[in-house]
C-alpha cells in the first residue's frame, strides 16, 4: 500500500500547524487507498547544511541519514505549511535541501495556513518541488487565519474545506500511484549496482567494502553451519573464511530478479563462488539459490538478509550440488 507522509513544517513554539496536521491525518485515516504518517520536523532537528549536497544519496551526518530514511519510505507527501514573510518556513527549506534522491519522482500536495491562507508559501514551495523532481498537484487547501481559526488560534475549518482536502488527497494518491513504477525502476537499478559492488568487493577480498553494504543487524542463512550468521561481524567472518581458502576469489550472479516496494527490496537468482586455491588448482564451485533482502536507509540500500540454499534429494537426504541454472 502507498505511504503518504504529512510533513508538519512549523517548529515554532505555539505553532498552529499541529492542529492542521492532525486534521489532515484524521481525515485521511478513513481512506483505504493509502496509509498516512505525520513527519514532524521537530522530531528531525537537522543541522544547517553542514555537509556536501546529497545528490548521490550518501550522507555523513546521522541526523540527515535518519531523516532521509523517513522520507525514502514515503511514496508521496502532503506539506502542512504556514507562510512566513511571503514564503515558506526556513526549517522546511533546510529539510528539503538536506536530501535529494529521497524526494525524487514522488507526488506533493499542500495544505497551507496564514494571513492569506498561506498561498504565497505554496507558490515558493512549488518552485522547490520542481527542482527536487517532486510532482506537485494543482489542487490545494488554503486556510486563512481570519475564517478557519477561532480568535486566530484554534483551528475550526468550515465544512467546505473537507471537500477541498479530499480532492487534494485524491490527486496526491493518483500521482503517487502513477509514479511508483518510475521509482521502482530507479530503485532496481540502484539495487543491481549494489550487488555489483558485492561482486567487486569479493573479487578484491575487501572486507571493509563489504561492511558498508550489509546492515549492522544483517541475518544470513548460508549453505554452511551454523544455521544463521547474525550481525555484520558474523557475516564478515564467514567471508573471511572464504578468503583464506581461495588465493583468488570469483563470484557470479545469474537470472537476477528484483522487486522493490516502500523502502524494501527483494532480489533472487543464482550465485556461485569459485576461485583458485593456493596450490594453483582452479575450483569451479557450485550454483546455489541466492536471495537478498535490502532496506533503504539514509545513505543508500543495505542488505538486511541473504540466503544461499541448495536442493536436496529426498531419498538420500543429501544436497544436490551439480545442477546448473535452467535445469529442472
Amino acid at each position: 500500500m502507498l505511504k503518504i507522509g504529512i510533513v508538519l513544517a512549523s517548529t515554532r513554539p505555539g505553532r498552529k500547524g499541529d492542529q492542521v496536521a492532525r486534521w489532515v491525518r484524521e481525515r485521511a485515516a478513513s481512506r483505504g487507498d493509502a496509509e498516512f504518517a505525520v513527519i514532524d520536523l521537530r522530531d528531525h532537528p537537522l543541522p544547517h547544511l553542514e555537509e556536501p549536497p546529497g545528490f548521490s544519496g550518501q550522507y555523513q551526518d546521522e541526523r540527515t541519514r535518519a531523516f532521509a530514511a523517513v522520507v525514502a519510505a514515503c511514496d508521496g507527501f502532503v506539506f502542512v505549511t504556514p507562510e512566513y514573510n511571503h514564503s515558506l518556513p526556513g526549517v522546511l527549506k533546510n529539510a528539503m535541501d538536506h536530501i535529494h534522491v529521497e524526494w525524487n519522482s514522488k507526488a506533493a500536495g499542500f495544505v497551507s495556513y496564514g494571513g492569506v491562507g498561506g498561498a504565497r508559501s505554496v507558490e515558493q514551495l512549488r518552485l522547490v518541488c520542481g527542482a527536487l523532481q517532486l510532482a506537485d498537484v494543482a489542487p490545494q487547501v488554503t486556510l486563512p487565519l481570519a475564517t478557519e481559526f477561532e480568535n486566530h488560534t484554534v483551528f475550526a475549518p468550515g465544512d467546505h474545506q473537507l471537500a477541498a482536502l479530499e480532492t487534494l488527497l485524491d490527486h496526491v494518491i493518483a500521482w503517487s500511484t502513477a509514479l511508483a513504477s518510475l521509482r521502482g525502476g530507479e530503485a532496481e537499478a540502484a539495487i543491481r549496482r549494489r550487488l555489483d559492488e558485492v561482486v567487486e568487493a569479493l573479487r578484491a577480498k575487501d572486507l571493509e567494502a563489504l561492511r558498508g553494504i550489509y546492515a549492522p543487524d544483517v541475518v544470513s542463512f548460508d549453505v554452511e553451519p551454523p544455521l544463521q550468521h547474525a550481525g555484520v561481524e558474523a557475516k564478515l567472518k564467514n567471508w573471511a573464511k572464504v578468503f583464506t581458502i581461495f588465493e583468488k576469489v570469483d563470484y557470479e550472479l545469474r537470472d537476477l530478479t528484483v522487486t522493490v516496494s516502500a523502502g524494501l527490496a527483494v532480489g533472487h537468482g543464482f550465485g556461485r563462488v569459485s576461485g583458485t586455491l593456493p596450490t594453483g588448482e582452479a575450483v569451479t564451485g557450485m550454483w546455489v539459490r541466492a536471495t537478498f533482502v535490502f532496506r533503504h536507509r539514509g545513505d543508500g540500500w543495505v542488505i538486511v538478509h541473504d540466503q544461499a540454499s541448495v536442493p536436496f534429494d529426498m531419498a538420500s537426504g543429501r544436497g544436490v550440488v551439480d545442477l546448473e541454472p535452467g535445469t529442472r
